[in-house]
């Protein structure tokens, strides 16, 4: 479903990622793991089109992608929740939601799912977003992402500042998000709960792939080598 081979990203001339591959099959969820810095947000953001990037193929559900801009992407089926939630301040909990809905794809998430997903929602609907908790901020911010209907979705750092207990319910939606087909991207610090959230898994190191897996029985201390850019 989603092919990327030799991705690079760049920042004005700096470069953060590195010929960077990606294979994904609808419905299959990767965590992409690696130290602050190691190019992770560079590499989501350069597949949703918000950073410059150049890559030898990148298709998604056999469509090429690589000329087209952020938003021809997102109406694609391409869908990003940022890194600290990015909420729309002087909008309402339930307007910040149909912002994503705005793409016009058709799927099974709509107001009624997402909230059945995250029923404190419901109740804050007409709040605004900025007076919500980080927590539920992030649920918006998951919501408003699924609202789309992505076949892509990716997700950075989605646990970054949370209570666990509100990781824990963040966490348990992410699961019931993966019977829906999509594919997922999960960029998330805590490996362990990456890895069982995810099917595979890719670590990367300043902007590079040091190495992939499965995510069931991984070898913890060969991502540990990995994660840090240690030698075997």
């Amino acid at each position: 479903m989603l092919d990327i081979e030799a991705m690079e990203a760049f920042h004005g001339d700096f470069q953060a990622v590195f010929g960077m591959d990606l294979q994904l099959a609808a419905g299959e969820t990767l965590a992409l793991i690696g130290a602050n810095g190691a190019g992770k947000t560079s590499f989501l953001r350069a597949i949703s089109g918000l950073t410059v990037s150049r890559a030898a193929k990148f298709t998604l559900e056999g469509r090429d992608m690589r000329a087209l801009s952020a938003p021809e992407r997102a109406r694609l089926g391409v869908a990003l929740c940022p890194e600290g939630r990015r909420m729309f301040p002087s909008l309402t909990v339930a307007e910040n939601l149909l912002m994503g809905a705005r793409i016009g794809r058709r799927g099974p998430w709509n107001m009624e799912s997402v909230c059945a997903l995250f029923p404190i929602l419901r109740e804050f609907a007409n709040r605004p977003a900025a007076l919500l908790s980080g927590g539920q901020q992030q649920m918006v911010a998951i919501g408003r992402a699924l609202m789309a209907n992505p076949s892509l979705l990716l997700l950075d750092e989605v646990s970054l500042g949370l209570a666990p207990v509100v990781v824990d319910q963040v966490h348990e939606a992410l699961s019931q998000i993966r019977g829906e087909g999509m594919a997922v991207v999960l960029v998330e610090q805590d490996i362990g709960r990456a890895l069982r959230l995810a099917d595979r898994f890719l670590c990367v190191l300043e902007g590079k792939t040091q190495l992939t897996g499965q995510a069931k029985g991984a070898d913890m201390l060969a991502i540990g080598r990995a994660y840090f850019g240690e030698d075997a």
